[in-house]
């Protein structure tokens, strides 16, 4: 059965060291204000750009560097998974409800459910 997913999320992960001057620095780079999310202290956004395209800060906890990562939203996380499994991504962590997971090089990204409602509907690609 076919899925959908797209690239949809770029997530500056800052420690808590960094998250105060990290996020005034990013807001003041792409002239935005860095809205909080009011139901987890952890999280701020910056807001939607081109092809709605999301750029969010997320607190990290102790002992994570300083990194960027983007999420991979889905229609269907395991068929996701499977499809980058096939293309060279490992799982990293399951996170319950998300996957964390390494491409080929390394690098962290995530696979979350769908997180932008209509955008998502507009720009997703559609998996066999």
């Amino acid at each position: 059965m076919p899925h959908r997913s797209r690239l949809s999320i770029l997530l500056l992960d800052l420690p808590p060291e960094h998250h105060v001057a990290g996020t005034d620095f990013w807001a003041g780079a792409t002239g935005r204000s860095a809205e909080p999310d009011h139901t987890d202290e952890k999280w701020a956004s910056l807001g939607s750009f081109a092809e709605g395209w999301h750029v969010e800060i997320q607190k990290t906890g102790e002992g994570t560097p300083p990194r960027w990562h983007v999420d991979i939203e889905t229609d269907d996380i395991p068929a996701e998974v499977a499809r980058l499994e096939a293309l060279g991504a490992t799982r990293h962590r399951d996170m319950g409800s998300f996957w964390q997971m390494l491409d080929p090089a390394g690098l962290v990204f995530c696979v979350v459910g769908i997180q932008t409602g209509e955008e998502f509907d507009r720009h997703a690609a559609t998996w066999p």
